[in-house]
């Protein structure tokens, strides 16, 4: 009875494609967050050093 799932194991592609879509936004979000903060230290150091 535990392990009765309603749903099969594994992804379908349309829930791979999702994912992928996901993953790269997430990636391009980090990258431009470290950038921002690379430039705000820049003129941090620039500004008060």
């Amino acid at each position: 009875m535990a392990e009765d799932h309603a749903h099969p194991a594994g992804q379908t592609d349309a829930d791979f494609a999702e994912h992928e879509k996901t993953y790269h936004l997430f990636l391009q979000l980090v990258k431009y967050t470290v950038i921002g903060v690379a430039a705000l230290l820049a003129l941090l150091a620039f500004f008060l050093g």
